[in-house]
């Protein structure tokens, strides 16, 4: 996705809370796009909404108060529904306010078991999602007419996005910042909240065959070591070197880890760095491909179309549109 037009205020999120709300996936708007700044100046304005402003119930015993009403919809740019404990018989006033969301060309999320509200107000008709892995084959049966990819973190479809369970929920906010402002401010935020860099939507939300205990510890120092690095060649025997393992036992490692083989998410970080780069300085594409590791401005023209559409030059011309340069 390229970056946006930007707003001078900032861009409004609400966040609709309904019982028994997950007050993990509550919180995961809150803070990422509550830490999201550009230019020092907060990105982003989230107000918690629901029915009934007051105490809403929560899952495992906490419950949460709530302050604003569903009016805060009609003055948000982006609506989120967090999960529920709830698969049926949304509440109308919610269904009717995401109706007229959508209709006003609204962006439209949902984390984890929140695609459930979603469907039912209709705006899952026909496009792509995703919920949390374990309840799908439920929302398979209840939704047919969904298209549902339970085994990805996040779906964007036509302004409608929906994420996997838990922590997917971050990789979408931050995908969210990505498109609104680019690499640099979601990777900028990103490690303001401690969380992964950006990943795919495609990534795979769970591991199927668990890894054996003796071998089950992670890979996350040798990830830190190859990102660390981009610039450099890096291989699988050097992935697999630093992480003191074979080759074999590295990659199946990496796949149960991340969703991807180790040499697909290298590209994903070196075109991340490209990306932001490219958004950050005026260095000439062959600098910017030396310093994303990509090798050639060729190499790297090829990747970028690959997956954003657009040439080097018209993406960096399109992140300065956004930024007001």
């Amino acid at each position: 996705m390229t970056p946006s037009p930007s707003v001078r205020r900032p861009h409004r999120v609400a966040v609709v809370a309904l019982p028994p709300v997950t007050t993990f996936d509550l919180s995961i708007p809150n803070v990422v796009f509550g830490t999201a700044r550009v230019d020092g100046r907060p990105a982003y304005e989230v107000a918690v909404c629901t029915p009934d402003p007051g105490v809403v119930k929560a899952m495992h015993g906490m419950d949460v108060v709530v302050p604003h009403g569903l009016r805060a919809i009609e003055r948000a740019d982006t609506v989120i529904v967090t999960g529920t404990g709830s698969r049926t018989g949304s509440d109308p006033r919610v269904l009717d306010a995401l109706r007229a969301a959508a209709t006003r060309g609204l962006r439209i999320a949902s984390i984890c078991t929140g695609a459930f509200v979603l469907a039912q107000a209709g705006l899952l008709d026909g496009r792509g999602a995703t919920t949390f892995w374990a309840v799908s084959d439920e929302f398979r049966r209840l939704f047919p007419r969904v298209d549902v990819r339970p085994d990805v973190l996040f779906v964007e479809d036509g302004g409608v996005l929906t994420s996997a369970g838990m922590s997917a929920g971050i990789d979408l906010c931050l995908h969210m910042v990505r498109g609104d402002h680019g690499a640099a401010v979601a990777n900028a935020t990103a490690r303001l909240v401690v969380a992964a860099p950006v990943r795919p939507g495609h990534q795979t939300q769970f591991v199927q065959t668990p890894l054996p205990p003796e071998r089950g510890t992670s890979l996350a120092a040798t990830r830190a070591w190859a990102l660390a690095r981009l610039d450099e060649p890096t291989t699988l025997a050097d992935l697999a070197r630093h992480a003191g393992t074979s080759v074999r036992t590295l990659t199946r490692r990496f796949r149960a880890e991340t969703g991807l083989s180790p040499l697909q998410w290298l590209l994903h970080q070196r075109l991340d760095r490209a990306r932001e780069i490219l958004e950050t300085t005026a260095l000439p594409m062959d600098q910017v491909a030396a310093r994303s590791g990509l090798g050639t401005a060729d190499s790297l023209r090829a990747h970028l179309h690959r997956h954003t559409g657009l040439t080097p030059t018209a993406y960096r011309t399109a992140s300065r549109v956004s930024a007001g340069a």
